[in-house]
């Protein structure tokens, strides 16, 4: 579902980065036929998603600014999302996929694009030796220039996937509440095990796309756990836009509003959208 629909707006703008930002958008993609797809993707989409559609989203549902991921299908191909964010300006960022063996050089003109981190979708994956080379240059090269590593992986993996992430110094994102096994949803042992590392305080978690963690309920029943492992400041909120896979039963609105069904209390959506990612992705205004 592409169509905009309205939503009323966050809390008022106080001071410092509020005065600049009604709320950040942390998980989008932008998709344009024409642009080359990896032959051994799993999912291939069959519409366009465009940077001008989600301004006018992001407009409808009354935010500001967006951190756009690039998606699976482009593999190490960055350049529809590049181009997206030359037309966002300064109200996207992005989240590059590359190869851990890129030259310092391209990662460096990456970020002067307005790339702030790297995705490690593992999903369906086997788990790479984390601990080995290329990876521990790659990271600290990623922590030097204040990017962060996105990880999508099931809660399973998770713990495995961090620690050699955490020991360079980077700082991580895990995506979509951890993705805690779907039938046991916040009563997963390997949920349990993710929430231990939240003393780490190197680590935040994208309160996105609870579908792809199974019935609603298991977001409902993550989120205070996750907060109170993690820290409000740890938590941050995304549409995952276009829903790719769930278009026929999502839309933008739709999960604005389970927003403040998650989190009731404005002054913890406020934190969530405006303050936590503000400073994380780089935002200028």
């Amino acid at each position: 579902m592409i169509s905009a629909q309205t939503h009323e707006k966050p809390p008022a703008a106080g001071t410092g980065a509020r005065r600049l930002c009604s709320g950040v958008d942390s998980h989008a993609h932008v998709i344009r036929r024409g642009y080359r797809m990896v032959p051994d993707r799993r999912y291939t989409p069959g519409y366009d998603a465009t940077a001008e559609q989600y301004l006018s989203m992001l407009d409808a549902n009354g935010l500001s600014h967006g951190l756009l991921v690039q998606p699976s299908f482009y593999g190490t191909d960055n350049s529809c999302l590049l181009d997206a964010l030359r037309e966002g300006g300064a109200r996207l960022r992005g989240v590059a996929v590359v190869d851990p063996e890129i030259a310092e050089h391209e990662m460096w003109t990456l970020d002067a694009l307005g790339i702030v981190g790297v995705r490690l979708n593992l999903i369906g994956k086997a788990m790479p030796r984390f601990s080995e080379a290329p990876w521990p240059v790659f990271f600290r090269r990623a922590a030097s220039l204040r990017w962060h590593v996105e990880v999508q992986c099931p809660a399973s993996g998770l713990p495995a996937a961090l620690e050699p992430m955490l020991a360079c110094g980077v700082d991580v994102i895990v995506d979509h509440f951890a993705l805690p096994d779907p039938l046991r949803g916040a009563r997963d042992p390997a949920f349990a095990d993710f929430l231990a590392l939240g003393r780490r305080r190197s680590i935040w978690v994208k309160i996105s796309a609870h579908y792809r963690a199974g019935a609603p309920s298991v977001a409902l029943a993550a989120y205070p756990l996750l907060r109170d492992a993690f820290g409000l400041d740890r938590l941050i909120w995304g549409s995952d836009w276009p829903h790719t896979n769930f278009e026929h039963a999502q839309d933008y609105a739709m999960n604005r509003e389970f927003l403040g069904r998650l989190v009731p209390d404005a002054a913890e959506r406020a934190s969530i959208l405006i303050d936590n990612p503000w400073a994380l992705f780089r935002f200028e205004g």
